[in-house]
């Protein structure tokens, strides 16, 4: 298993328009940053790979995250895992899959109007090798903004104009819904606002995807719904082991892992959330999968292991 690490490059697109908002005036943004925004690692899948790319880093305040955790539980064991108390700034980490003549991203990471230390995924797919209009599918783990505003760009065009897009059809009725907006607290209210504009340009190319189903060839679907209600992991099979990309299902490579059972502001049912955790981490010791976190950091790459009565995640 191997890695590879390298400076930002800064890609021109073939469109003049977005190769000046990226390739001009990314520079700026991207040396703002609080730490570079890299193409991250890759593993083999069978005759293909999978890469990590990174699209930046999100801050979340901790009293969003865990706001039901006392703070005499919770402060401790940030300290000991060295963790900030105040916030985290997970990392965002798109997966690409290369296999045969199909280039796959799961995700589409921000784009430029969600927050100013992410929406660097063109940036890095071009250190990675890979032309948006050679992306040939676009799979949404779910349609949260760091996963889903980056399938356009500040022209409303499409980032990846020949790629056919797969979501949870549970994902998407949920945020198309007039209900869900008029439900959602004011403060998320833009995330729907976001999710439907979104939806407007790829809704001729949407393929609409069930837990179970094999979206791609060699590509499972599996239910990991709590954090949003139709989220979705993806089962890569056809390597020595399988690698499943996890989305948001697992968030932190501490937290979610010693303690699952820790209800999240980030989860939109916080019960399932918990639920969701706990059987998956139990499912990839027994397959004994890797797996690929969008916010993990150490490459986002990894496995898991039982440790007392919890897990830990072990980089790979």
């Amino acid at each position: 298993m191997t890695y590879y690490h390298g400076r930002t490059k800064i890609m021109r697109g073939s469109v003049e328009r977005r190769g000046f908002l990226y390739g001009g005036l990314g520079l700026l943004a991207v040396a703002a940053l609080p730490r570079p925004a890299l193409s991250l690692g890759r593993i083999a899948a069978g005759e293909g790979e999978i890469l990590t790319i990174s699209d930046g880093n999100l801050t979340l305040p901790m009293a969003f995250l865990y706001p039901d955790v006392p703070k005499g539980e919770l402060e401790p064991f940030l300290v000991a895992n060295g963790l900030p108390t105040d916030a985290l700034s997970p990392d965002c980490n798109v997966t690409a899959l290369k296999r045969g003549d199909h280039v796959v991203l799961f995700d589409a990471g921000s784009g430029s109007n969600f927050m100013s230390s992410a929406g660097r995924l063109l940036e890095n797919l071009g250190e990675a090798g890979i032309d948006p209009a050679s992306v040939t599918d676009v799979v949404f783990t779910h349609a949260h903004p760091d996963h889903l505003w980056g399938v356009t760009d500040d022209f409303d065009e499409l980032v990846f104009p020949e790629a056919t897009y797969h979501m949870s059809q549970t994902e998407w009725d949920f945020w198309s819904s007039a209900e869900t907006l008029a439900r959602m607290p004011e403060e998320r209210q833009s995330f729907v606002v976001g999710a439907q504009a979104r939806f407007k340009f790829i809704e001729d190319k949407v393929n609409f995807i069930k837990p179970g189903q094999e979206v791609l060839s060699g590509v499972e679907a599996v239910d990991t719904a709590g954090h949003t209600p139709g989220h979705l992991s993806f089962l890569v099979h056809g390597g020595s082991e399988p690698t499943l990309i996890g989305g948001d299902a697992l968030s932190n490579t501490a937290i979610s892992f010693a303690h699952p059972e820790w209800r999240t502001g980030s989860d939109h049912d916080q019960e399932k959330g918990a639920a969701t955790r706990a059987a998956l981490l139990d499912r990839l010791v027994a397959d004994k999968a890797t797996i690929i976190g969008y916010h993990f950091d150490h490459a986002g790459i990894g496995h898991v292991e039982r440790k007392e009565t919890a897990y830990v995640f072990v980089p790979a």
